[in-house]
């Protein structure tokens, strides 16, 4: 599925504008949790998320998954994924489920229910927090590899490169006295990456988190717990490992060698894989701008990101591809 090509005319109505606090707690009743009517809205632009009070028992978390994105089928490998690792006491949130099912269907939206986890963010400048969260991800991986997604896409140079070119280009995103040179940067960063990829060979794709962020890890005394696989993909592994570091590049180097001394107790790491970490950030980069792009007719986008679409916008954009194109081209972080 491209999920670059769902937009709609903004004169419509978007589906998350039926979503209002009635249709929430109806949808929690219809799967016999009994919300007590406290409703509190959640960080999330992708999708819509609420914690919800309930008559009985602790409150849980729903998600309402964004119309047309992702399938039936895709949500589902997803949750089995996620549902293998709590299986096997890897610390993630799984969806809960109810009468046998984790994905529910309420009035044209699909949704699942989550436990209410509690933490706070990582704190990355300590080595034993950063080998911690090695250790797990390289546990999230090892059963990532042990199969594949049947039906969910790839991180790669066309899903998160090619597609949201074509799309902001489609779409008239990009300001005319603008685009000669955003053209030509986008079309430079792309080669870069495709560079990146020949230097690395071919390399093993596993199923990956896919946006392993510290908006997606909650830290407690017991250690890490990650939520939201909601972009789970195919990909290489660095991908979950390159967000991680920041930094000036030799406290990458260190930041990168304390994670993978966990990462390798359970997981073995290709080292031609860091040959991907400037080209997997450039194309992160190029997708965001799509992404912001093919959701900016829901209204939600255009009042949190004021800033998109505007000439300064573009131009930044523009300075800080330049910047990747020469990143591409330097080692990666250690000789391979």
């Amino acid at each position: 599925m491209n999920e670059l090509s769902h937009g709609q005319d903004p004169a419509l109505q978007h589906p998350y504008e039926r979503l209002g606090p009635d249709k929430v707690l109806d949808a929690v009743d219809s799967v016999g949790l009994y919300g007590d009517g406290r409703l509190l809205a959640l960080n999330s632009y992708e999708n819509r998320v609420y914690q919800v009070g309930r008559e009985e028992g602790p409150p849980v978390v729903v998600k309402f998954y964004r119309p047309a994105r992702w399938s039936r089928e895709q949500i589902l490998e997803e949750h089995a994924f996620v549902a293998d690792l709590a299986g096997r006491e890897v610390p993630v949130v799984a969806p809960l489920a109810l009468d046998g099912q984790t994905l529910h269907h309420f009035d044209g939206f699909l949704f699942a229910v989550f436990p209410r986890r509690g933490g706070r963010a990582p704190e990355l400048s300590d080595p034993i927090a950063l080998e911690w969260m090695g250790r797990f991800i390289g546990r999230i991986h090892s059963l990532g590899a042990t199969e594949a997604y049947r039906t969910r896409p790839a991180i790669d140079i066309d899903t998160f490169g090619r597609q949201p070119r074509h799309f902001l280009l489609e779409h008239r995103f990009i300001p005319p006295d603008v685009l000669p040179a955003w053209t030509s940067v986008v079309d430079q960063a792309l080669a870069g990456v495709a560079r990146c990829y020949e230097r690395a060979g071919e390399l093993k794709l596993l199923r990956l988190h896919g946006d392993c962020h510290t908006g997606n890890v909650l830290w407690t005394d017991d250690g890490p717990h990650f939520v939201d696989f909601d972009d789970s993909r195919m990909g290489p592994a660095v991908q979950d490992l390159w967000m991680l570091l920041s930094g000036e590049r030799q406290e990458m180097v260190g930041q990168m060698a304390d994670i993978l001394a966990g990462y390798e107790d359970f997981c073995a790491f290709d080292p031609r894989q860091l040959y991907l970490v400037e080209a997997l950030r450039t194309l992160r980069l190029i997708h965001y701008s799509g992404w912001l792009a093919s959701r900016w007719n829901d209204p939600a986008f255009p009042a949190a990101f004021p800033w998109f679409n505007t000439q300064r916008y573009w131009q930044d954009r523009i300075l800080e591809l330049r910047e990747q194109i020469a990143l591409m081209d330097e080692p990666p972080l250690w000789p391979v």
